[in-house]
């Protein structure tokens, strides 16, 4: 066996395999998001998100951590360690004012109802602090057929009222039609143009053009899947395509975001 030599504990620089370095999100930093190419200037900070403005005035935010580049290089961006975030004060991720160190309310008696696990999941995302500060438990449907039997049960009266979101509520429609029924002066039912609740979130937020068409009869969420070329599995296309991307209401579209903030005034309104 040969000597061992001095030389022999060195390791090859390209084997050491550096920490990427934290940048903490001041104002006026530029961030590029590798993913998507979108590269902006940080306008605000919150607690857990980063809003960044591009060149065109468009703002975008960003759930703080790793994944972004700063003058070429990967970073982790973290919340800056010293004075609140500029621009104002703390805004939640629905754009609400964040309130600080507050306990949830307990839980009113009236409900807001959504179609489906990935609508709840939606509204909890962006507007989970604005619904613990008032105390409103958001419940999923397992269909529209069922809003009949469930306002039933449920009995809105004043103090206890009942709002509804229902996907792709056009006129004339099944929908429609049951819709018409239930709402009253203690019970809401709003719905959203889209196919599905996926399509509320802007394409350009999980990194494509535009939503596929897809033809009708065939199934949308597996139909779009299978013409971007995802997974055929639409429970995990949900949570890490484009669930995982939504850090803020800017992610959303407008016509998303006015009925559920309509909701939310209707089951809190005394």
């Amino acid at each position: 066996m040969p000597p061992r030599s001095p030389y022999d504990n060195l390791v090859h620089p390209r084997t050491v395999k550096k920490p990427v370095p934290q940048v903490e999100a001041e104002k006026d930093v530029v961030v590029e998001d590798p993913s998507t190419g979108f590269v902006g200037a940080v306008v605000r900070c919150e607690k857990d998100v980063v809003h960044l403005e591009d060149r065109f005035g468009k703002v975008r935010g960003y759930p703080l951590g790793p994944g972004f580049w700063v003058d070429g290089r990967p970073v982790v961006l973290v919340r800056p360690k010293h004075a609140a975030p500029s621009g104002g004060p703390l805004r939640s991720a629905s754009g609400s004012l964040y309130v600080q160190n507050a306990r949830a309310r307990v839980a009113r008696a009236g409900r807001i109802y959504v179609e489906g696990k990935h609508d709840a999941e939606l509204v909890e995302k962006v507007w989970g602090h604005d619904l613990r500060i008032e105390g409103v438990v958001v419940e999923p449907l397992h269909g529209v057929d069922d809003l009949p039997a469930i306002v039933k049960e449920f009995r809105p009266t004043q103090g206890r009222r009942l709002g509804v979101l229902v996907d792709h509520l056009v006129k004339g429609s099944k929908e429609s039609r049951i819709a018409e029924q239930i709402t009253g002066a203690h019970s809401l039912v709003v719905g959203h143009p889209f196919i599905d609740i996926w399509q509320a979130v802007k394409p350009q937020v999980v990194g494509i053009a535009a939503w596929p068409a897809v033809p009708k009869g065939e199934d949308w969420k597996t139909g779009v899947c299978r013409r971007l070329g995802w997974e055929d599995d639409t429970g995990y296309v949900w949570a890490q395509r484009i669930l995982t991307r939504v850090s803020s209401f800017t992610d959303l579209e407008p016509a998303l975001l006015g009925r559920v903030e309509e909701l939310i005034d209707f089951v809190t309104t005394d």
